[in-house]
Formats: structure tokens, sequence, C-alpha cells
């Protein structure tokens, strides 16, 4: 299949509840970014953490197979350094191939459970 999407994407908007309601690992608060590789090589990604108080973390490296997905939670990034909870960020994807990124957040602080999701932000 061609490849689809950019090589470098941005999710402004991040937060990951530090309170949950549930605990089961579905239903925990969390941020998901959905990678999508439909092209023919590994996509190598980088991703790169921004907060409004401090220096930016990163990179993050994860590997997407070729003509795969890769729902990768926030909450499990710890290296160089664990995501914070209750904490304001964005985020920088940058990829060797092209890709398509989308963001996911689950809040489960209530039982009223809340589930927002978006494409991220690519330059053509």
């Amino acid at each position: 299949m061609e490849p689809i999407g950019h090589k470098r994407w941005a999710i402004a908007e991040g937060h990951i509840p530090a309170q949950s309601s549930f605990s089961e690992r579905a239903l925990i608060s969390h941020e998901t970014a959905c990678i999508l590789n439909a092209g023919d090589r590994e996509a190598h990604v980088q991703i790169t953490i921004f907060f409004a108080d401090r220096e930016p973390v990163g990179p993050y490296r994860v590997t997407v197979a070729p003509r795969r997905t890769l729902h990768l939670r926030f909450n499990d990034l710890t290296d160089p350094a664990a995501v914070p909870r209750d904490t304001d960020y964005s985020s920088v994807f940058e990829s060797d191939v092209p890709i398509v990124v989308q963001h996911t957040r689950l809040d489960s602080r209530y039982a009223e459970i809340s589930l927002l999701s978006t494409t991220a932000y690519s330059e053509a």
C-alpha cells in the first residue's frame, strides 16, 4: 500500500488525570496516541513532550511495524521520564516515514466516563 500521512505531527492538548474511578487497566484515566503506519517500511517515531513551565522531555522512541497500528498510552511512557499526571502538556511526533496520528483521552475521575478523540495536527 502507498504510505499515507505525514512525518511530523503535533497534539497541542495533553493532560493525564491522576485519579480514576476504576482499577481495571481499560478504565484507568489515560491518554493514547493512535499511530497508523499504512506503508511498507517500519516507522521509527520520536516523541517530544512540551510543558508550560519546564524544558521539553524526550525523545521517547517507538517503532510501528509496516501496515500496522500502535495504540500508545502516554501513561506507559517512562524512558527518558514518566509523563507526569495532572500536568498540561503537548507532544510532537517525528517519523522517518509517513504516519497518521490520532489522540484519545479517557477521563474516569468520575463514574460518568468522559472520552475525547481528535486527529493530531500536521503540516502538508
